[in-house]
């Protein structure tokens, strides 16, 4: 009853991570950590840059390559911002970071926790946003309806295993999600201009 009426005192972000966050036992905390990693995807960087080059040469792959670098460097530094870590951390000194769920007063006793080894502050989701950077630009590189279905399901499933590690609010991880459409439309955009240009120096 007593968890009950804290449930009831939270926010619906609150309720939502709640809702989301569960105790999977040791092997769904593997598989969630594997997911929430980088070195699982590497395949799937390795088939972008060969899709880009094949459809677009060596020229557009390496131009390509530099653009999502940038996308998502930028990506994870306007995160920075709000989370007071990163190349600008200091650039909004005075924003109150908020507390990943598992540091968070509210829900850390009602959280499943696999690890602690994480920062302090959860608000915006770095992950959400360079994985959404990502999933943008080679979508629309790529161009393929398949692969498009198949890079929004990988960035859905990369931002829920870092609710299930208590990383983050879904909250946190929509603001990353739009963080990264903006990074990643704004280097497709700049890649594309890029490419016209190494185009007519061949």
């Amino acid at each position: 009853m007593e968890t009950i009426d804290v449930v009831n005192d939270l926010t619906l972000n609150e309720r939502l991570f709640v809702w989301l966050n569960f105790d999977g036992g040791v092997a769904m905390d593997i598989v969630m950590e594997t997911i929430s990693g980088a070195a699982m995807w590497i395949p799937l960087y390795c088939f972008i840059l060969y899709a880009v080059w094949h459809r677009y040469g060596w020229r557009g792959v390496l131009t390509f390559a530099l653009c999502l670098v940038l996308a998502m460097g930028v990506a994870d530094m306007l995160c920075g911002i709000f989370k007071h870590s990163g190349l600008l951390k200091n650039l909004w000194a005075d924003f109150p970071a908020r507390h990943r769920p598992m540091f968070h007063s509210a829900v850390r006793d009602l959280a499943h926790v696999p690890s602690y080894a994480h920062g302090p502050y959860g608000t915006v989701s770095a992950h959400a946003a360079t994985v959404a950077a990502m999933a943008l630009m080679s979508a629309l590189a790529i161009g393929r309806r398949w692969y498009t279905w198949f890079i929004v399901a990988v960035t859905l499933l990369i931002c829920y295993s870092r609710i299930y590690l208590a990383c983050h609010f879904p909250l946190d991880l929509a603001l990353g999600v739009a963080v990264g459409v903006v990074s990643g439309g704004g280097m497709y955009i700049l890649w594309k201009k890029l490419a016209a240009v190494v185009e007519k120096l061949r």
